[in-house]
């Protein structure tokens, strides 16, 4: 799993639904929610 940082909690935690994603400049990223409040969450590198 990976962790990411949730904006609306203003906690650190592990995504729910998580889907690797390829940025404009090349990059990988995770796209995943929040399992607390279903906020969606990003994190670069991931």
């Amino acid at each position: 799993m990976t962790e990411a940082y949730c904006m609306k909690c203003k906690k650190k935690k592990e995504m729910k639904d998580v889907k690797p994603v390829t940025m404009k400049n090349g990059r990988k990223a995770a796209k995943g929610t929040c399992p607390t409040c279903g906020t969606k969450m990003f994190k670069i590198g991931g």
